[in-house]
């Protein structure tokens, strides 16, 4: 049975090519950031190649504020983050 959910990967390889995030790309983003609440102010790319979106405000870590996604998800209501698919790890932004 083939699924209407694309795989969500954790890690892959960087740099992406063409720059470019990968669609299949897990991240943990903020729900405030996914239903357009809040704007994605934040973006990690950890050293161990996780990334994270965050609104910047609220706290991530609270029960239910973040959940895994596809980063393309962020993107659809931020596509200023799609520029950021060169952020090196350890780096935010």
């Amino acid at each position: 049975m083939q699924s209407d959910r694309p795989e969500m990967i954790r890690f892959m390889p960087w740099p992406f090519a063409d720059h470019v995030f990968p669609r299949e790309l897990g991240a943990v983003v903020q729900r405030s950031v996914l239903d357009g609440t809040r704007p994605a102010l934040l973006v990690v790319h950890s050293e161990a190649g996780d990334w994270a979106i965050g609104d910047g405000i609220d706290d991530p870590n609270v029960p239910g504020a973040s959940v895994a996604t596809h980063i393309w998800h962020a993107i659809t209501h931020n596509s200023s983050v799609a520029q950021l698919a060169d952020l090196a790890p350890g780096d935010e932004a």
